[in-house]
């Protein structure tokens, strides 16, 4: 049994530190948000008042954090001369599962290894559903040894364990997943629309579209129609899941992401343009959708 301190407990980050409790791990937790303490304490963890309280004494240290700044702001931001990787001890590992650029995980790893402490990025994919059925896929950048180190934390959250590469790998790999997602939930919406509009039913096209070439991970398994499928985001007006202001938020770092390589990224770019619109309120002016699951971009399609 390890000491986690877990820092972060969205729709994410608490699924994924319960999982840490129930695999037998003492977890202490730090969130701003205090309903989101006590469904921790429910679960058998503690929680701490601060974040350097949560990392105190700690095998491991897991943040799960909205953006880059969050994590510049949580592990670089300078309390009393020092900041928080100096409170970390050397031998802890430091796992930074949030979804952030490239080079900001670069920088802070940088300023973990000056402190000779060892970190890895580690951004998931798999949504609250698979954050809460523990089966999240990780994409980890860092030294293969602190991986290994590591892979008993991942594998009591998740399904699959990936490593990416060095520092930052991580972040690309999920900024490359994320820009592929999000063409294939705006095609697949495109594709049913378009057969609704002419006559058929969503469910049939569905099926057919899932035996066939035009099968992938947005049909199969998080179909964007609502009632087509059952226990997914569109059959319960498009609440929980993944939001259209994160997906925004990622295409936005794929699109920066291309251009610091100078590769073009045509698909990526379009997908972003859409769920802008959407965010927006579509050609139609509806209320900001930036909260709706990502699969609403249906809506789009069929208004």
């Amino acid at each position: 049994m390890a000491r986690i301190g877990f820092i972060g407990l969205g729709n994410m980050g608490g699924p994924m530190a319960i999982n840490l409790i129930k695999a037998g791990h003492d977890v202490v937790a730090f969130d701003l948000v205090e309903a989101a303490l006590e469904r921790v304490r429910a679960a058998g963890g503690r929680s701490a008042a601060s974040a350097r309280e949560a990392v105190l004494d700690a095998n491991f240290v897991v943040s799960m954090l909205p953006a880059g700044r969050h994590v510049e702001s949580l592990y670089l931001q300078q309390e009393n001369n020092a900041c928080l990787l100096d409170e970390i001890a050397p031998e802890t590992v430091i796992i930074d599962c949030s979804t952030i650029a490239a080079e900001t995980a670069r920088k802070v790893a940088a300023a973990a290894r000056e402190r000779t402490r060892r970190m890895l990025d580690a951004p998931v994919s798999g949504g609250v559903g698979g954050a809460e059925a523990g089966t999240l896929t990780f994409m980890i950048g860092g030294d293969a040894e602190v991986v290994e180190a590591a892979r008993p934390v991942f594998e009591a959250m998740g399904r699959n364990v990936f490593h990416a590469g060095d520092a930052g790998a991580g972040q690309v790999a999920k900024m490359c997943n994320n820009m592929l997602l999000a063409v294939l939930m705006t095609g697949t919406a495109e594709a049913i629309a378009l057969g609704v509009a002419n006559g058929l039913d969503p469910s049939v096209l569905s099926d057919i579209m899932k035996q066939s070439s035009g099968g992938n991970w947005a049909l199969n398994v998080y179909n964007p129609y609502p009632g087509v499928m059952d226990g997914v985001p569109a059959s319960r007006d498009y609440s929980g899941g993944f939001q259209v202001d994160l997906m925004i938020k990622d295409l936005t770092l794929a699109m920066e992401g291309a251009a610091a390589s100078g590769q073009s990224t045509p698909m990526g770019a379009l997908a972003r343009s859409l769920y802008v619109l959407h965010k927006n309120g579509g050609a139609l002016g509806h209320d900001d959708a930036g909260g709706l699951d990502f699969s609403s971009i249906q809506k789009l399609f069929s208004s």
